[in-house]
């Protein structure tokens, strides 16, 4: 197989998943646009079903609250959040029983896995989910991941899908994902502006750090270029090479061609467990550490000690995971915090042998174990 830094390698990828965006599946009138459904699943069926590759294909859709638009008589997306969840849940019903049928007309079965973003924040469901993926792909069912927005919160989303499927392909190993929305690709300006050109290849998101970019989503979705670019960060990071490129070249970009925008992997396999920490969980709190503590997480192999710390922010209990900050307020890292907001302040600035003479042992353990933590912005362990 190709390296992941070259399209070539896409031909030949054992397992993709395929995220399409709320604007691909619609018609401008927000009833689901069927016919645009049916030409991604011959294409994503044709894949499954080839016997050079044995592909398998994990699909993250959106769609469920605009397929609800039509059917519930809506001028539009709803705005409010009790109209959005009654919209999902009729829409759902709708968007499943499509790719059901689509899909069997090929002979290929599918499995609805409805997510929310607590899915990832709970660790122990977070591995669940990781279970249940893995079981389906073995059975040689179709994957079809949606956010649960019928039972969601606005505090609990994760973002028009975007980041759900860079998690996704997280989840399930997968050898590549591929991005489907409305527009063929990363360009070095708003597409709109006159003499903008798509961006074919990256090697690094830094390389288009100063590329203009827009976080707002279409009517019907509610994502945009940004949050494109954050799951891009995510998966790359993670050694997952990533396609962005509109929902029509879908088969060319499964099939390698130069379209769209290919952003190549750019670190190695993580476990689940580093992934979940720097990227999946949700902080419940933050702990200020002081310049030298920031100088030893920073700078190699060490866990957070007591005598380090110099503020607690928020309530958050043994296990959580919690936001590392400097003296300037910059996050430094993410990790899983070893004593509750209650006992943390007792134990601030104090030696671990000073809190075994007075308090005994276990007292004397680190705040935050260098195996629990992740660096801020590179998605690694100190």
């Amino acid at each position: 197989m190709a390296p992941a830094s070259s399209r070539a390698a896409l031909p030949a990828a054992r397992r993709i998943v395929v995220k399409i965006g709320s604007s691909s599946l619609t018609r401008p009138d927000g009833h689901l646009d069927e016919s645009a459904l049916r030409s991604l699943v011959d294409v994503l069926a044709a894949r499954v079903t080839d016997p050079a590759t044995g592909g398998q294909i994990v699909l993250v859709t959106s769609g469920a609250v605009a397929a609800g638009i039509g059917p519930l008589g809506l001028p539009a997306r709803p705005r409010d959040l009790a109209t959005m969840q009654a919209a999902a849940s009729v829409g759902q019903g709708q968007l499943v029983a499509r790719y059901t049928e689509a899909f069997a007309g090929h002979g290929v079965r599918v499995g609805q896995v409805l997510l929310t973003a607590e899915d990832t924040v709970r660790r122990s469901r977070y591995a669940n989910a990781q279970r249940s993926l893995e079981k389906l792909l073995a059975l040689g069912v179709v994957p079809v991941v949606n956010e649960n927005d019928a039972v969601t919160t606005a505090e609990l989303k994760f973002g028009d899908n975007d980041r759900l499927a860079a998690l996704a392909a997280h989840l399930v190993r997968a050898d590549a994902l591929v991005l489907l929305t409305d527009v063929d690709g990363l360009y070095d300006g708003p597409p709109s502006r006159p003499g903008t050109r798509r961006i074919p290849h990256v090697e690094r998101l830094s390389d288009v750090a100063g590329v203009e970019v827009t976080a707002r989503g279409s009517a019907v979705g509610t994502g945009g270029m940004l949050t494109k670019l954050q799951s891009v960060r995510i998966a790359t990071g993670d050694g997952i090479p990533v396609v962005l490129t509109h929902a029509g070249d879908a088969a060319a970009a499964l099939a390698g061609a130069d379209t769209g925008t290919f952003f190549a992997a750019t670190g190695r396999r993580t476990t689940a467990r580093r992934l979940w920490i720097a990227h999946a969980a949700g902080t419940q709190g933050r702990i200020h550490l002081d310049d030298g503590a920031v100088r030893a997480v920073r700078g190699g192999r060490a866990s957070l000690l007591p005598a380090g710390v110099t503020k607690v922010e928020g309530v958050f209990d043994a296990g959580d995971p919690v936001e590392l900050v400097g003296p300037d307020g910059v996050v430094v890292a993410r990790g899983l915090v070893a004593f509750g907001s209650t006992d943390l302040p007792a134990l601030l600035g104090r030696t671990t042998h000073a809190l075994r003479e007075e308090l005994g042992e276990g007292y004397d353990r680190e705040v935050v174990h260098r195996d629990d933590l992740v660096l801020e912005g590179t998605d690694r362990t100190p």
